[in-house]
């Protein structure tokens, strides 16, 4: 049988200038106005983001919101940034989209314990479809993946059966661990 690995199994050796890419899962219930009404799915990502930016790595978060039918305005992640901002105590970037050049270079540009949030990355079809080529292109943006996403850990999606087959190490965050 596979040993499971979690996150406490990486040190800072494992993490210190490396780029991680973090399935989260930040589906958070929005008002009208795109306050946020509920944040426990943020708040509960953030012991496994947190222990990322103290081993000094680049974070780079992951995420959809609802069940967009290509790019929706109403489910950008943008409105989560002043909240995660807030909680993890460090200003997070906001990319415009969750793949390509523009997104390469937001994260080359992070500094050790630098936060990205992508933008939804249901707005791309592949995603829900376990595309194998975008499945590349995220896990082209870092070094190292962990899932953190209880919600969406049990699909078969890009960014999370996907993406872990190009990425090593590949390993549950706290919030996955502590419920297997």
């Amino acid at each position: 049988m596979a040993t499971k690995r979690s996150i406490g199994t990486l040190k800072e050796a494992d993490l210190k200038g490396k780029s991680v890419f973090v399935r989260v899962d930040l589906n958070v219930p929005l008002a009208d106005n795109s306050n946020i009404t509920d944040d426990t799915r943020i708040r509960a990502a953030v012991p496994t983001i947190k222990y990322l930016m103290e081993n000094g790595s680049r974070v780079v978060l992951c995420s959809h919101l609802g069940r967009p039918k290509g790019v929706t305005p109403k489910f950008s992640l943008k409105p989560l940034v002043p909240r995660l901002s807030e909680l993890l105590g460090v200003e997070v970037v906001m990319a415009n989209d969750s793949i390509g050049e523009r997104v390469q270079k937001l994260v080359a540009g992070l500094p050790e314990g630098g936060v990205l949030l992508l933008e939804n990355v249901r707005f791309y079809k592949e995603e829900e479809k376990n595309d194998p080529e975008f499945a590349k292109k995220l896990a082209a943006l870092a070094d190292v993946y962990v899932n953190d996403a209880f919600g969406t850990a049990h699909r078969a999606h890009a960014s999370t059966e996907g993406v872990a087959k190009y990425l090593k190490p590949s390993v549950a965050g706290f919030s996955l661990f502590f419920l297997m």
